[in-house]
């Protein structure tokens, strides 16, 4: 079976990530779209396994096997955590539903580890423009703010909230170029600093619901492999 067959016939779950879900969209932002498909149970059974992640077929597509979301959701990976809870749902079948009313179960406080080493590298990036040519790349310091804002609500609350909306007016002066780097560099600072803060405190669980989503799982897979393959 085809890549692009999985991606148009299996999807059970598509949204829209990137500004647009950020609430940081502008005029002639593109429209990144992510998706999860379900490859039939019955192709594990080949040697040639399906594969864990499509590219396209459109511009700015990109999807994952149900299996490896989760697995990479289980280990808090920041873009599939972001991707689960996107405000701009395009389409859920019955499993991409249940996959959506399971958020809860995949967060955790590994994603003070998980979130904030992945700012940590993209900061020294951007210190490392700075050093060489005298700036950051604007719109990175914009989606690393953001980043860090996202983190530490997520930190406090137990909530993951993908909007940063009411953000918005400061983080396009970021990307603006409009705020020096020593201002943005404080801004990352203090932020860093909350975020320490609110994982001493953090209503979320040491670890996720392992046993919840591997049920869902299996259950999903043995639905599929009772299903005819075309």
């Amino acid at each position: 079976m085809q890549s692009e067959t999985l991606v148009r016939d299996h999807t059970i779950y598509a949204c829209v990530m990137g500004s647009r879900a950020f609430g940081l969209a502008t005029e002639g932002s593109d429209t990144d779209r992510r998706g999860v498909f379900l490859a039939p149970t019955p192709l594990f059974w080949r040697f040639d396994k399906p594969p864990t992640h499509v590219e396209g077929p459109a511009e700015e597509q990109f999807s994952w096997e149900l299996e490896r979301f989760c697995e990479l959701a289980l280990r808090a990976n920041p873009n599939i955590l972001e991707c689960l809870h996107s405000p701009l749902v395009e389409y859920a079948d019955d499993t991409g539903r249940e996959l959506l009313a399971l958020r809860e179960a995949f967060l955790s406080r590994r994603v003070h580890e998980t979130f904030t080493g992945y700012a940590h590298g993209q900061r020294r990036k951007l210190e490392a423009d700075v050093r060489v040519h005298g700036a950051p790349r604007w719109k990175h310091a914009m989606h690393l703010l953001r980043l860090l804002i996202s983190t530490r609500d997520l930190l406090r609350t137990g909530t993951l909230a993908v909007d940063v909306g009411v953000h918005r007016e400061p983080l396009l002066a970021v990307k603006r170029g409009e705020v020096p780097w020593s201002g943005i560099d404080s801004w990352m600072t203090r932020l860093e600093r909350e975020t320490e803060r609110a994982a001493h405190h953090s209503p979320l669980p040491a670890e996720p619901d392992r046993r919840r989503v591997e049920d869902f799982l299996t259950r999903v897979r043995r639905a599929s492999a009772l299903r005819p393959v075309a």
